[in-house]
Order: C-alpha cells, then structure tokens, then sequence
C-alpha cells in the first residue's frame, strides 16, 4: 500500500535509517578514515543546508525523508576509490548511480535509493547522457518530488574539494551555466523557491571557506 505525500508514493511501511544506522552505513563502506571525514562530513552540511531551508517553507515535506536522504546521498563515492586510496575523479559522475545501487543491494526503498542517483549537477537527463558520452547507464536523472528537489539544492552549496568549500548561490549560478542557458534556467527557479541558506554558522562550526 501507498500514501500520497509531498514525496510522492511510497510503501505506507517504510522505515527510515536513523542517524546512527546512518553514520554505521558510512563506517560499513567507507575504505578510510580519510575517505569517511570527507563524505559523511559533507553529507551532514547539506543535511544542515535542507533543514535549514525546510524550515521556511509553508508546504508541506517530509522532513524524515529529507534527512536520510541529504545523510545518504553521496554514499556511492565510497565506490570511486582505488586500492591506492585516491578518488576516481575521471568516473566521478557514475558515484549516484553507485551510491542508488549500494543502497539497493542494503534492501532500502527506491524512495531513499533516488536521492543518490538524482541528485547530480540539477539533473541528468537521457539527451544528456547520449550527447555527452557520459558514464551512467541511459536514464533520466532527475528529481521527481520536492525532497529530491531539496536535496538536490542544498547539496549545491558545500563542495568536497581539496580543502572543501562552501558555496553561494552567485558561484553555483555561474558554474551552472557552463553547462547552459537551460541547466541555469533549472538553478535559478530553484533558488527562487528556495532561496539562499545562511552558510555563516557552518562556515564558523566546519573552518571550511566560501567562494
């Protein structure tokens, strides 16, 4: 059985992760400790990103979902790295659709496994896929529901580079539209539904920088 919800449908029966199951799942596939401060510290900051923008929101959203999903939703990049510890930068893009496949194999709902693979730039469509060569199977990757959607934003704002950074909308805007009047198109509706986290207090808590 389904319910109808800002999420879309999914099973009624539906148990989320908790936090701990959640940093446990990290421990479990994360090949070191440097690998694991990297991708689950960043996941925590876009978790803090969505809540923070959630809580301005008049409709209505599962805040649970958003959660599990902003906590989990970079979990495939566990499956980039070598044996000489290094990330596969040149294969990064497929670590969404590593990530939907390790949480499949986990036995969780498709519901959470999409915040994984659709989470990527504002979205992979099938054209983009086939004109651009790129290293995922043929698929719209696209979120479909305003927990995606969310995620999808407050992931755009802290970045795992080497140091990591925060960003704004301003340098995301201007990275996006590399890619296209209408990918910039996509983030600008976005932000204006969203609109901008104040990045302040996880600036001060995490020492990582703005551009």
């Amino acid at each position: 059985m389904t319910v109808a919800s800002a999420a879309g449908c999914y099973p009624l029966d539906m148990r989320l992760p908790t936090e701990n199951e959640i940093r446990a799942l990290h421990r479990k596939h994360a090949p070191s400790q440097e690998a694991f401060d990297l991708v689950h510290t960043h996941c925590e900051i876009v978790s803090q990103v969505a809540e923070q923008l959630l809580g301005r929101m008049d409709s209505p959203f599962d805040a649970d979902l958003v959660r599990a999903g902003s906590l989990l939703h970079d979990i495939g990049v566990y499956r980039l790295y070598g044996d000489d510890g290094e990330i596969d930068h040149a294969g990064y893009l497929r670590h969404g659709v590593l990530g939907h496949q390790l949480l499949r194999d986990e036995g969780f709902p498709e519901a959470l496994c999409r915040f994984c693979s659709c989470h990527t730039g504002v979205g992979l469509t099938r054209d983009d896929v086939l004109t651009h060569n790129l290293p995922v199977p043929v698929a719209d990757y696209v979120a479909q529901t305003d927990e995606e959607r969310l995620v999808m934003y407050a992931d755009k704002f802290h970045s795992k580079t080497n140091p990591p950074v925060f960003k704004s909308v301003a340098t995301y805007a201007a990275h996006v539209s590399r890619f296209g009047e209408k990918k910039a198109l996509i983030f600008k509706e976005m932000s204006r539904v969203f609109g901008e986290p104040d990045l302040r207090p996880l600036i001060a808590r995490y020492g990582h920088q703005q551009t």
